[in-house]
Formats: C-alpha cells, sequence, structure tokens
C-alpha cells in the first residue's frame, strides 16, 4: 500500500510538471489559436461568440470572451471552455488540441455532430471534465477516451452514439461520473467498480446488459434457428417493413424542419419531457400551485425570446402565468451539490426577506436542472439603466442615490443581520434589479454556494459576469478565499459606476474616455486632482456638486487596495443615507448602531428594527 502510494504520489508531481512544462513550450499563442480554430470550425447562428475579438492582444483579453475561463486574468490560458446551449452547428472543433493547457470542456445542449474524433485524447490531454451531452453526435464511443487519464466526469447523454461502450473505460483511475443515457448503444456496459455509474445512467438504450443492467444472454444453437426462423417470416414482412422506416424517417425529417423553422427551441427544455408534472415548491401561499409544465407554458418553453439575462449563476427567463402575472425564472448553471444539499440552500435562502433583496417565491428540480422562481423586476438591472444599448442614461441624481442607499440596506442587511451572514460573492449592477417605482433589488444573494467548487472561487475573478472584471476585489486573485470586505469592494465599483456612469472595464473608443480598469482610472484622477471631471457631466452643474463629491468619496473608501482600510457596508450604508437625509429616502430607525463596526469579522451583533417591509 505504501508502494502504491508513493506511485501515486509521483504520478501527480510528475502530471505538475508535465502541465508547467506545457505552459512553457506551449505558451498562450496556441490558446489563442485554439480559440480561433473553434470559432472557426462551429457555424454559430445566434452569435454568443461575438464577444471573441481577436483584434485585442491585451493581457488576458479571451479571458473576457463568453465562456472562456482562464488559469489567470493576465495569462491567455484557458482553463475552461463553457458553450453551452448556444445553438452551436458542426463536428467535434480539432483546433481544440491547442488549448493544451484546458481541464474542461462543455458542449452540451448544442447541435453537433458527427463522430467524436477516434483520437480525442490527443485533441484533451489533461481534461478533467468533459461534457457532449443533448448534441447529434454518431457512430462509436472512442476507445481513446480511456486515455484520458484525469477525467473524473463523462457525460455522453441524448446523442445518436451506437455500437459497444469501450470496456477499457472502466479502466480511468479518477473517473467519478459516467453517463450514456438515450443512445442506441449494444453490448454489454462496462465492468466499472460497483456502485460507481448506476443503473439509470445507461436509461434508454436498449440493447445494453451487464451488471448493474440484466445479465447478457449468450448465443446458442437453438438461439440461431429461432433467428433464422424469424428472418425466414421477416422477408414475407420486408415490403411493409420497408414502408414502415420510409414513413419514420419522413416523419423525422419533418420534424427536424419544424425544429430548424424554431430556432428559439431549447434542447435542454425539450430533454425535460416526462417530469413536466413535477411541483414547483412555493415559499409564497399567495402564489397559486404550479408544476414544471406551468414553468415551460409560462417561459414558451424556455424560448432564447424570453431570456432577459444572463451571468456566471445562470441564465434568466421572463415567465408570465396565465392570470398576467410576470415571474423571472432562473436556470442555474449545473451545480455538483447533492439534491439534499440544494434543498437545504433552498429553506434557508426562501427565508430571507427583506425589502431589497429579491425575494425567492420557489424552486423547481427535474433532472439534472434546478430552477428558481423569482418576482419579475419590471425596469430590469441597474446596468442595462446605466448603460442603454441606444442612447444615454437618462437616470437623475436623486434616483441614482436613491438605488445606492436602497442596494446599501439590503447588502448590509446580508452581512451583518442574517445568521449566519451571507457573502454576496458576486456584487455588480448587473445583480441589482429594480421595480416598477425604481426600488433596487439585490439578487443572486446566496448562489455562490450552489456552484461547482472552481466556478466559486476561480471563475469569478477570472470571468466575473464573463468579463466584469473590475469588480473583484485584488486580494481575490491571490487569496481565492471570498469575505465581506470583497463585497464591499464590489458595492464601492457599483457606486463609481452611479456616480461616473462609467463601466467598471472599458476599451476607450474616444480620447477623453478612460480605458482599462474603472477604480485604476479614478486613482489616478485623484492624484492629479481631476476628479471634478469623472463625474457624469449630466449630474455636474444641478446644485447637487457637494453631495456628487462626498458620493464619490464613499466610493473611493470602498475600493481602497487594503481591505482593513475599506468600511463595513454598515458604514456604507449611514454615510450614504447621511448623504441623502434631505430626500426622504428611508424612514427613521431602520437599523440601529451595532454593538462594533470596526472589523467585520468581529462583529457581535446587529440590532434591526424592522419597518412593514422587511
Amino acid at each position: 500500500m505504501v508502494e502504491g502510494s508513493q506511485i501515486f504520489s509521483a504520478h501527480v508531481i510528475a502530471s505538475f510538471f508535465l502541465l508547467i512544462l506545457c505552459d512553457i513550450v506551449c505558451g498562450t499563442d496556441n490558446d489563442i489559436s485554439c480559440l480561433k480554430s473553434v470559432k472557426s470550425e462551429l457555424q454559430d447562428p445566434y452569435n454568443y461568440l461575438h464577444s471573441w475579438d481577436f483584434d485585442n492582444r491585451t493581457e488576458g483579453y479571451i479571458c473576457k470572451f463568453t465562456g472562456v475561463e482562464c488559469w489567470h486574468p493576465d495569462e491567455n490560458r484557458v482553463l475552461n471552455l463553457k458553450l453551452s446551449n448556444m445553438g452551436l452547428k458542426g463536428e467535434f472543433p480539432r483546433g481544440i488540441k491547442n488549448c493544451s493547457s484546458m481541464t474542461g470542456l462543455d458542449f452540451s445542449f448544442n447541435s453537433l455532430s458527427q463522430a467524436i474524433p477516434a483520437d480525442i485524447s490527443t485533441l484533451l490531454t489533461f481534461v478533467t471534465s468533459l461534457d457532449l451531452s443533448s448534441n447529434d453526435f454518431t457512430g462509436e464511443i472512442p476507445a481513446s477516451l480511456a486515455n484520458c487519464s484525469y477525467l473524473n466526469n463523462l457525460r455522453l447523454d441524448q446523442n445518436q452514439l451506437t455500437g459497444q461502450i469501450p470496456a477499457n473505460l472502466s479502466q480511468l483511475p479518477r473517473l467519478k461520473l459516467f453517463s450514456v443515457t438515450n443512445n442506441l448503444l449494444t453490448g454489454p456496459v462496462p465492468p466499472f467498480k460497483k456502485g460507481l455509474v448506476p443503473a439509470e445512467n445507461y436509461a434508454n438504450n436498449s440493447g445494453l446488459c451487464g451488471f448493474p443492467l440484466p445479465v447478457c444472454q449468450a448465443k446458442s444453437a437453438k438461439s440461431n434457428t429461432a433467428v433464422i426462423a424469424a428472418a425466414a417470416v421477416g422477408g414475407v414482412t420486408a415490403a411493409a417493413l420497408g414502408l414502415g422506416i420510409g414513413m419514420f424517417f419522413y416523419v423525422r425529417r419533418i420534424s427536424y424542419r419544424k425544429k430548424e423553422e424554431d430556432p428559439e427551441g431549447n434542447k435542454w427544455a425539450r430533454s425535460l419531457k416526462g417530469t413536466k408534472t413535477t411541483k414547483v415548491s412555493m415559499f409564497e401561499k399567495a402564489i397559486s400551485k404550479m408544476n414544471l409544465s406551468d414553468l415551460m407554458k409560462a417561459t414558451n418553453n424556455f424560448s432564447k425570446n424570453n431570456i432577459i439575462g444572463s451571468g456566471r449563476s445562470g441564465t434568466v427567463y421572463k415567465a408570465v402565468l396565465p392570470d398576467g402575472t410576470s415571474l423571472m425564472v432562473k436556470r442555474l448553471q449545473e451545480s455538483q451539490h447533492s439534491e439534499k444539499d440544494f434543498m437545504s440552500e433552498m429553506a434557508i435562502l426562501g427565508n430571507v426577506k427583506h425589502r431589497n433583496l429579491v425575494p425567492l417565491l420557489g424552486f423547481c428540480l427535474a433532472k439534472r436542472e434546478r430552477l428558481l422562481v423569482y418576482k419579475n423586476m419590471p425596469n430590469g438591472t441597474l446596468h442595462d439603466q446605466l448603460h442603454p444599448d441606444a442612447g444615454v442614461c437618462t437616470m437623475d441624481w436623486p434616483l441614482r442615490l436613491k438605488i445606492a442607499i436602497g442596494a446599501a440596506k439590503g447588502l448590509a442587511w446580508l452581512h451583518h443581520s442574517c445568521n449566519p451572514r451571507i457573502i454576496h460573492r458576486n456584487i455588480s449592477s448587473k445583480c441589482i434589479l429594480l421595480d416598477i417605482d425604481f426600488e433596487p433589488k439585490i439578487s443572486d444573494f446566496g448562489l455562490a454556494r450552489l456552484m461547482n467548487p472552481i466556478d466559486t472561487h476561480l471563475s469569478t475573478f477570472v470571468n466575473g459576469e464573463f468579463g466584469d472584471l473590475g469588480y473583484v476585489a485584488p486580494e481575490y486573485t491571490k487569496t481565492l478565499v471570498a469575505t465581506l470586505k470583497g463585497d464591499v469592494y464590489s458595492f464601492g465599483t457599483v457606486l463609481l459606476e452611479l456616480v461616473t456612469g462609467e463601466r467598471p472595464t472599458h476599451v476607450a473608443e474616444a480620447p477623453e474616455t478612460f480605458k482599462g480598469n474603472l477604480v485604476e482610472w479614478i486613482s489616478q484622477q485623484s492624484s492629479n486632482a481631476k476628479l471634478h471631471d469623472v463625474i457624469d457631466e449630466s449630474l455636474v452643474g444641478n446644485g447637487v456638486d457637494q453631495e456628487l463629491f462626498q458620493f464619490l468619496k464613499v466610493a473611493c473608501n470602498c475600493v481602497t487596495e487594503m481591505p482593513k482600510e475599506r468600511p463595513t457596508m454598515f458604514e456604507v450604508y449611514q454615510l450614504l443615507r447621511a448623504i441623502g437625509m434631505s430626500y426622504n429616502f428611508t424612514t427613521e430607525d431602520e437599523i440601529m448602531l451595532p454593538v462594533d463596526i470596526g472589523d467585520d469579522d468581529n462583529i457581535v451583533e446587529l440590532i434591526v428594527a424592522r419597518d412593514g417591509h422587511d
């Protein structure tokens, strides 16, 4: 056993040095070439890859591409490629071999076709997670997958794969999940370790046999005679059978054409057929009872036309019930947490109620999908209000100040009143939603814990909302530890957005605008005593300049480099509330002074006097 342990350790060390060697030899040009080839080899009918602009050439620029996660934001080295549910078409892109440091690949819920490359192990040397489910792949499962010795997860569900499952896949030393449901596979299944692959992971493959499925039947002379007899009888009905096959392919072709004519259809939603009666667990008694079929009707089967937002935690769809009630349904990004853990988290989040938090109304579990139901926010996100696609922002100063105070209040409540305290981990102007009265509501709180570990700790600072690096506290890139003060930094960036009208990161299109990171740009202007120039010009000269400078000072204090020098969210709320005192945005004594407002890790108690909404 000791000798085996030593061999394993040596193998891990050797693998580590292989990765380093690959980095030295391959550099980052190969990764750029990899993504170029992926984009050129695949059809992108919905233009999801429009952000893949290779003319940028700045450090880490590919790390801001949709679906790309890097090892480090300043290095063009791909860690994970997540291109799920984008309607991509074509064959498996062979140019992906140039992403030589990549460990995760997700092409699920697309329309990729033809055979999976027989030499796929040479294309994905260090892959630990491979998801090719819900595509149109044909042919056999490549035996070379057994050479991907780092594989933990392998999903090939819902394709048109034929033949036998390679027996040598059972030799993969790290495999924890293997699933091939809904294919055309036959023959004995690999002799995996008992309990590793349950029977349901082979479902809807009528020709499979062997543990944990029924025992494979050996052929005999008698059975061969029966086959001959059956063949003779079959000859008599050949014409009828041929007609039936012809009708089958005709109907299938018509169905395929309909699917092509309905680009809004979602393959992952269609995969939920048979689970439509699944109940939606509701926290609000006022909301009528629902099941999954109600959500599918309300979202037009989760049509792409119903998408109203997308981020690291998942995609949000607008849902309209028959009585006209408008809701939001978030499809969570896949999580490795068990159903029990998910239900436990839902029980906690369902009871987190505050005027400035988006209320979680319910949730639904269906197969691999986890759906959350929220109250709809008619005025969308703060990000879209501040940075409209067409025209300029029309938000006046009182409205921006009101939103800042309300959002600060909600985040302070999460930090200092909840037990245990909730670290948001992904604060941005995209997760601050606005109701019909433009009252701010913080969304996505508590969801970071439901993401995969690598999503929670790594992709947050690498990609944020697929590119919003300006929100991430500088210490996070070194420690990978989320803290309350990290949330304060992110919120400070939102405050800078509100007062400057600028995005957190920006590529300058004109000489008078900044290029790069908003916080760094503000710091440079501060050192040159040019802060007056950074304030949104539409706000200046309206008799509120003193409030603007006070607001800007609070924002700058939130984004200081040293975490201990930043205020707590309670202090931020109190400072903003003082600036907006004359506007009567808040009621008196909503939040009382905590016992200790020093280091946020040493707060003993916070007494909250709740009004009728909190």
